[in-house]
């Protein structure tokens, strides 16, 4: 009897183990690829580069920037070096000869405008700025007197005219320390006109820097012979730039 209850008592070897949770499929846990993230950039890439070329006119895929290493003639400019010119050799690139570049300079630095021949090359609305330094005429504005980097007497055109009655009334000092503010600030105002022009060219997409301009001080002073040592007077566009001191402010 105690044999019978002990083996009944006995738990059975063929009792069901708990179930296990299903494990999930490699399909399902793999999540992104990198492979994936690829894909989606570089159709993005190409969707902006797309409609960069659409909004541009068919010019640029970077919404107008070329760096100027995609710019062949830039790129021979590079490797070549810096070209160096003088008056006489620049005035040979004035778009007269087809075979020669169309170059002009601001500030003793020259510009390849060969890009744009309709506007720089012969017959073109500002050729006569080409094959020269024509810095002068760039702050003036006087496009057929000025065609020169001869600066002199340029800070008049800055300089406010004084009432003669309401001079007199200032003492030789106090004319004198008017006289050194108005020529400071004329100069600033000029140097602010070169700098614009000067990068202009230089940020242009399609002109750029070639090189410098030497032998201008011997070239400034063959073209003073004759006129004395004094100031080159302004033109007369430039005078009528000049303002009355009374008036400004107002």
């Amino acid at each position: 009897m105690s044999s019978e209850l002990r083996q009944r008592q006995k738990p059975s070897s063929s009792s069901t183990s708990t179930p296990k949770p299903p494990t999930p499929s490699n399909n399902n846990a793999r999540g992104i690829s990198i492979l994936d993230i690829l894909r989606v950039l570089t159709t993005l890439i190409i969707a902006t580069l797309g409609l960069s070329y659409y909004m541009t006119g068919s010019e640029s895929v970077l919404f107008g920037y070329r760096p100027w290493f995609t710019r062949w003639p830039v790129v021979l400019r590079y490797i070549e070096g810096p070209l160096h010119l003088t008056p006489a050799q620049l005035s040979l690139y004035n778009g007269t000869d087809p075979n020669l570049p169309i170059y002009l300079s601001v500030n003793g630095t020259i510009f390849d405008v060969s890009a744009n021949p309709l506007v720089y090359g012969a017959g073109g609305h500002y050729n006569f700025f080409t094959g020269r330094d024509a810095t002068r005429a760039f702050v003036t504005g006087c496009f057929k007197e000025d065609l020169t980097p001869d600066m002199r007497g340029v800070e008049e055109m800055f300089i406010p005219i004084d009432d003669p009655e309401e001079e007199k009334k200032l003492s030789s000092g106090e004319r004198k320390t008017r006289r050194e503010q108005d020529m400071r600030i004329a100069r600033q105002r000029i140097a602010k006109q070169v700098a614009h022009w000067e990068g202009f060219f230089r940020n242009h997409k399609k002109y750029f820097e070639v090189g410098k301009l030497v032998g201008v001080e011997e070239f400034i002073e063959k073209e003073r012979e004759g006129e004395g040592e004094g100031k080159r007077e302004l033109c007369t566009a430039a005078r009528q730039q000049r303002v009355r001191r009374e008036s400004i402010g107002k």
